[in-house]
């Protein structure tokens, strides 16, 4: 299982960035992409979810309206669309797979519960 985040980088407050991670060595159609981040100090945090088996999607409230993702089946890549960045979204964002078999949205509370993840991309939102 391979899992490879890309397009992080700095960004004004209000502005927006995109997250990629493509993804190998596994079904993906059936697996679960979720998108986390951790900064200094704190716990990793879960962003967002999608279910590849039926495209549904789970967000944390405080990216709610602001964070979409989206899942290209046929490139094996879930994105991460970041709009009105807000310092406090400062972090090393993390892709992570796993398979479950049902998902509710309750699995961006246990990071701990993924078995596979990429390395990570900075995103830095200055105010």
């Amino acid at each position: 299982v391979q899992l490879v985040e890309s397009g992080g980088g700095s960004a004004p407050a209000g502005g927006s960035l995109r997250l990629s991670c493509k993804a190998s060595g596994f079904p993906f159609n059936d697996y679960i992409i979720g998108w986390f981040r951790q900064s200094p100090g704190k716990d990793r945090e879960g962003v967002s979810l999608i279910n590849n088996r039926d495209g549904s999607t789970y967000y944390l409230d405080s990216v709610k309206g602001r964070f979409t993702t989206s899942s290209d089946i046929a490139r094996n890549t879930v994105y991460l669309q970041m709009n009105n960045l807000k310092p406090e979204d400062t972090a090393i964002y993390y892709c992570a797979a796993d398979f479950f078999g049902e998902v509710t949205g309750r699995e961006l509370k246990h990071p701990a519960d993924f078995g596979s993840w990429g390395q990570g991309t900075q995103v830095t939102v200055s105010s």
